[in-house]
């Protein structure tokens, strides 16, 4: 019996293997706890200022384009300089930003645009961090524990964004946008201490200096790499379709009649099942044929968001938004172990790069299409529509890219 618990429940022991890990862990999730704390606050004071769910997709869109020009460029960076460098640098920048929501905050500002330059800036630097801490992981741990450690990445990711749009939307309550941007500049300092007690991350002998060039090769690498690019077209069809996120204010103040607790519980919900989903994480190492199970993990997550636009309740929809969490988590964990054995070290911080840009890119053209189409067709259209293209989208990828339904982990192919 305890064998048999041990196979179901999370597997830790990238914890316990490396001290390094554990401190990019804990990075990591406060990193993004503080990152959904504040995403929360702003769409929620970008929907104040203006009542438009369009004005909230916005916020994607200024989030879009940095994190395109950053996180290819960034990528190559990551693969010529000392990576923990480059992540102690990029954190910085990330930090002045907080501070500076911080301050808009306090002077009462009501100027929309500066919450999107703030959103901007704030891009640009996660963008040219994450590569880099992403592509710390497979130097800190053998090939074996990365399933492993995808998972509990997704984790971290999943933990910030369940406590982080509930704290950011309690903090709103108690004392107003200032406070929750102050919490929020406030966890940076733990998330610099980790990075500051990580050893120097030196690039491989055969990487080129970043450049133009550099990020070329790394897109060339990518366009004969057929298993990789299809983790990149399955994310993109599930999350330029069906990202929710832009509509949740609107969902919470117009169609569900509640606010700020409410658009947290929406933003939250997800995070929560990817949560559980984690917690019984520990058959992911032992899935062979990862391709099929990306596949399969979208479609679930396509169903789950159309059906949050037929959910009469607001737990009902919060349901929903779970599945969907935990359908991403598992497609997150293969995705990420594909790319992390797939690609060669010399290349990982720009593939990394590229993975950032969808991974993250890819909701940012999704709040604005989705806020677009929910500001004019309304939100609940806009979520059924998302979750029906999602999953056409996924089906014909997988129709016309068949070899990647038979990726076998044992044997990883780019």
């Amino acid at each position: 019996m305890g064998a048999r618990l041990r196979g179901i429940v999370t597997d830790v022991r990238p914890l316990r293997a490396s001290a390094d890990y554990r401190r990019l862990f804990f990075g990591n999730a406060v990193a993004q706890l503080g990152q959904q704390m504040a995403a929360v606050t702003i769409a929620i004071q970008v929907y104040a200022l203006t009542r438009s769910s369009f004005a909230v997709g916005l916020v994607g869109v200024f989030a879009l384009f940095p994190l395109v020009a950053f996180g290819l460029y960034g990528g190559a960076i990551a693969d010529a300089v000392d990576r923990r460098s480059l992540s102690l640098v990029a954190s910085g920048g990330a930090w002045a930003v907080s501070l500076l929501l911080a301050a808009q905050a306090f002077w009462g500002n009501t100027a929309v645009w500066v919450l999107y330059v703030c959103v901007a800036a704030q891009s640009a630097c996660v963008a040219a961090n994450s590569p880099a801490r992403s592509a710390m992981i497979a130097r800190l741990l053998p090939k074996e524990l990365l399933p492993a450690a995808s998972a509990l990445n997704m984790a971290a990711f999943n933990l910030g964004f369940t406590i982080g749009p509930l704290l950011g939307a309690l903090l709103i309550g108690w004392g107003g946008f200032e406070l929750a941007y102050t919490v929020d500049a406030l966890t940076f300092t733990a998330t610099l201490y980790a990075l500051v007690r990580l050893p120097r991350m030196p690039p491989h002998p055969d990487s080129p200096r970043a450049g133009l060039r550099s990020v070329v090769d790394g897109l060339r690498f990518l366009r004969h790499s057929p298993n990789l690019r299809m983790t990149f077209v399955l994310d993109l069809c599930a999350m330029v379709f069906a990202h929710p996120r832009a509509v949740f204010p609107a969902l919470a103040y117009k169609v569900y009649g509640g606010g700020a607790a409410s658009v947290g519980l929406l933003q939250s919900a997800p995070a929560v099942g990817g949560l559980v989903a984690f917690l019984v994480s520990g058959w992911v190492s032992r899935v062979r044929w990862h391709g099929a199970a990306i596949v399969a993990s979208i479609l679930v997550y396509g169903l789950a968001i159309g059906s949050v636009g037929l959910a009469g309740a607001l737990w009902v929809a919060a349901i929903f938004l779970a599945v969907a969490g935990a359908a991403d988590v598992v497609s997150a964990a293969f995705r990420s172990t594909i790319l992390q054995v797939a690609a060669p070290d010399e290349l990982r911080g720009r593939l990394q790069g590229v993975f950032i840009v969808v991974v993250s890119g890819g909701p940012r053209a999704g709040d604005f299409l989705v806020g677009g189409l929910g500001e004019g067709a309304g939100e609940r259209v806009a979520l059924v529509l998302g979750g029906l293209a999602c999953v056409v989208g996924v089906l014909v990828a997988a129709t016309l890219s068949r070899g990647f339904l038979r990726y076998d982990a044992r044997d990883p192919t780019p």
